[in-house]
């Protein structure tokens, strides 16, 4: 029998002392890796956003209080979103046409979240306000001007988006984005970043 830590080999061709020296620094290593994480984690922890500001990061909106035809512009987090409510005559504008041939194709349907019932709401619309061209906020019926197609207008290049926030003329290249939402109750929505 060899001597732990010997160079002698045992029945394997093994020196003895190996096996042992090797346990031990895994283990080590092991412990001194928990360690690292153990002491790491806190530092880690305070680069997440504290609470206050992750509920200034969302916002519970009333769609009832929206009067038809119209929307009301709301701010969470610095940026604007816009909710409006569509009526009919809007709704059958925002459905018809070839959504192919767009600049940036997107149905009705896909712009619009389902309700608690499962079923998609088409009055009820809610994008974000920020051009995608360079950032300006589009006026839209509460400012007097929906541009050519009925939703909204950049003033300061020209783009023109549909009732359902599609891009359809000007030098914006994508619709204005849906942010996330859901709905809480049938008149309630919350809307996150």
């Amino acid at each position: 029998m060899s001597e732990h830590g010997s160079k002698a080999a045992t029945t394997t061709g093994v020196p003895a002392g190996e096996t042992r020296r090797d346990f031990i620094h895994i283990a080590a290593a092991t412990v001194a890796a928990g360690g690292v994480a153990a002491v790491a984690w806190p530092f880690v922890q305070q680069l997440a956003p504290a609470a206050d500001t992750r509920a200034l990061s969302a916002a519970d909106v009333d769609v009832s209080k929206v009067p038809l035809g119209s929307e009301i512009r709301v701010l969470i987090g610095g940026q604007p979103f816009f909710i409006r409510h569509r009526t009919p005559a809007e709704i059958a504008s925002a459905k018809a046409g070839d959504t192919a041939q767009l600049r940036d194709p997107a149905t009705d349907d896909s712009r619009l979240v389902k309700g608690l019932d499962g079923n998609l709401n088409p009055a009820i619309l809610v994008t974000s306000g920020t051009c995608t061209h360079l950032g300006c906020v589009p006026v839209g019926p509460a400012q007097g001007s929906v541009g050519e197609f009925g939703g909204w207008y950049c003033p300061c290049h020209g783009s023109h988006y549909d009732t359902s926030g599609r891009i359809r003329k000007g030098p914006a290249p994508k619709n204005l984005a849906i942010p996330k939402y859901e709905y809480s109750s049938p008149s309630m929505i919350k809307i996150s970043l």
